[in-house]
Order: structure tokens, then C-alpha cells, then sequence
């Protein structure tokens, strides 16, 4: 079952699902009324959560850590909830955590060069600057797969880049792959200071799975900071990794603090939802079959990746960084 009008907004018609014998129902109220499992990209919507039944399956993002609201309801239903964000394979990779963040990490770059031009209030300074003018300073908070798609585009654009993570072993890898304009360093709260002193674009991009955002720049930093720099936070989702972040939207997706743009928009793949659709169903499909054909219980048993999606069941929560996240534990 698909809901009427449900892939418009991505490029696919009602036509086209029904020509692969797909049933298009009106609502989202039948839907969790007929389904044994609903697959969202968005969290559950508040007004879906008086909809959920128990032992249905939900597999969605999901982001709980910072929303204890939806933790409640989701529990309160004792559906079966399995997060998109926290499916881990043994190699800690995040296969569908990892599509979106690789768009983010590039829209990052895309939407902040947007917002530097003074039309935009920013300060003026064109990212990859041209002969006999240097070129804007890009900091990026974190090298994990969100930084280093925002570090190739800064990189390709010609903008002076650093990316500050805290594992080593990271910065060495970054380090061999990123061409000369990308610097790479240990990152601590001094550090931080006193890169984004200079910075005209910061981009937050640090991720605990499954937890909160550590809160990584501080007002006190953001005051210091050049009027008219831009900060994109995309961490937004599990928190925000800046003091003053609070979401945003694509249709008013910043606030100024302290003369600085703060970006800090809740999905910001779906402003490219063409793309970000692709990618999110390449990842997410063998896992929906696999949870279609066996059944939660063995598809989980079978896949530890999948196996650590699961945050609420029963209505109990399963995912110990939720639990600590919401102060449970």
C-alpha cells in the first residue's frame, strides 16, 4: 500500500505504482489501520501517534535521543519500532544513516555558500575566491561520512578547508585521500575556539549513534566569531551540536546569533527529495524484504546490523543510548 500522492513530491506518480502493483490508499489513517509494517523517512508525526497498534512494525528514522515525545508514544502503542539511524554493521558503519548523510554533507557546503552572500546577510566572501583574492575558511566538525562529503565539496569548490575530528586514525585516512587545500586536526574545545574564530562557514557534523549531539561551540565561542560567517548544524536532528541550535525549516531555515547565520533545517536531504529518495531506498529496500519475508523477530536474529535498529518494542526501549539520552538509566 502506497499513499495517494505519496512520491509526488520526489518525481513518481501515483501511475507509476500502480503499474507495478502497488494499491494506493487515501490516508495515512488507513494505512496504520491495514499495515503490518509502515515505513516512513521522517519520525512518526504527532498525528499518526494515536494510530500506531501494538506489534506493528515501524521502520523509519526515528532519532529518539532527542525526542522524548515520540519515545513516549511509540511505547505507549508497543509497536515494534527499528530506526533507520541505528542499523550498525560490525565494521560501524551506518548502511542507512550513511545515504542522507552523504547528501547532507554536500547540501552543507551548497546551503552555506548560499547564505555567505550579502543578499543572504553573510559576508560577502565567495567560497573558492578567485585569483589575487584568498578564499573562504571552511571549518568542518567531525570527519565521518557528513564531514568528508562537505570536505570533498568545500575541497572542489576551492576553499581553504579543515576538518577537525578526535580519532586519529581518521584524520591519517583523511589525510591521504583529500587533496592539498584540506587540512586535518585533532580536535579539542580550544582548538574549536580558535578555528572558528576565523572560519566563514562551520559545519557541524558529529554524530554519537543513536545519542544526542555533543554540544561542541558554545555561545561564547559564536560571539567571538566573524559577523557574517555562516554555521550549518546538521546535526540537527539528534540535537544539534551547537549551544544555540534549535530546528529550522526549508522555507525559513536560519536565525542570526551573535551577527553569525545559524542553517539548522530538520531533513535537509528532502530539499532534494529526487536524490535523497534513491539513495534512502537503495540502502533500505534488502532490509524491508528481509523484515517482510521472515518476520522481525528471525530477520533480526539473522542480521545483527539490523538487530541494533530496534529502539522500542513492547513498549519497552531497547537501545541503551536512548535510555541515557533521555535520562532512563
Amino acid at each position: 500500500m502506497v499513499e495517494t500522492d505519496a512520491g509526488v513530491g520526489s518525481g513518481f506518480s501515483n501511475e507509476a505504482y500502480k503499474e507495478v502493483g502497488a494499491e494506493l490508499v487515501a490516508t495515512p489513517k488507513e494505512i496504520f489501520k491495514r499495515a503490518d509494517m509502515v515505513m516512513h523517512v521522517k519520525e512518526i508525526q504527532f498525528g499518526e501517534y494515536a494510530l500506531l497498534r501494538e506489534g506493528q512494525i515501524v521502520f523509519t528514522y526515528l532519532h529518539l535521543a532527542a525526542d522524548p515525545e515520540q519515545t513516549a508514544a511509540l511505547q505507549a502503542s508497543k509497536c515494534v519500532a527499528i530506526a533507520y539511524e541505528t542499523v550498525q554493521t560490525a565494521d560501524k558503519r551506518l548502511p542507512l544513516l550513511q545515504p542522507m548523510s552523504e547528501v547532507a554533507g554536500r547540501m552543507a557546503i551548497q546551503e552555506g555558500a548560499r547564505f555567505l552572500e550579502m543578499s543572504q546577510g553573510g559576508n560577502g566572501v565567495l567560497l573558492g575566491g578567485v585569483p589575487g583574492v584568498a578564499p573562504a575558511k571552511v571549518v568542518i566538525l567531525g570527519g565521518g561520512v557528513v564531514g568528508t562529503n562537505a570536505a570533498k565539496i568545500a575541497c572542489g569548490m576551492g576553499a581553504d578547508v579543515t576538518v577537525l575530528d578526535m580519532n586519529l586514525d581518521r584524520l591519517r585516512y583523511l589525510d591521504d585521500i583529500m587533496p592539498a587545500n584540506c587540512k586535518v586536526i585533532m580536535s579539542n574545545p580550544y582548538v574549536i575556539q580558535e578555528e572558528i574564530k576565523q572560519a566563514d562557514l562551520v559545519i557541524g557534523a558529529v554524530l554519537v549513534a543513536g545519542a544526542k549531539a555533543p554540544k561542541l561551540v558554545t555561545k561564547e565561542m559564536i560571539a567571538k566569531m566573524k559577523k557574517g560567517a555562516v554555521m550549518v548544524d546538521v546535526a540537527i536532528d539528534q540535537g544539534g551540536c551547537f549551544e544555540t541550535s534549535r530546528p529550522t525549516t526549508h522555507q525559513d531555515p536560519v536565525f542570526t546569533i551573535e551577527g553569525v547565520i545559524q542553517y539548522c533545517v530538520a531533513n535537509m536531504p528532502g530539499a532534494v527529495a529526487r536524490t535523497s529518495t534513491l539513495a534512502l531506498t537503495n540502502a533500505t529496500l534488502p532490509y524491508a524484504l528481509a523484515i517482510a519475508d521472515k518476520g522481525w523477530k528471525k530477520a533480526l536474529e539473522e542480521d545483527k546490523a539490523l538487530a541494533l535498529g530496534l529502539n522500542v518494542v513492547g513498549g519497552e526501549i531497547v537501545f541503551a543510548p536512548v535510555k541515557e539520552a533521555l535520562g532512563l538509566v
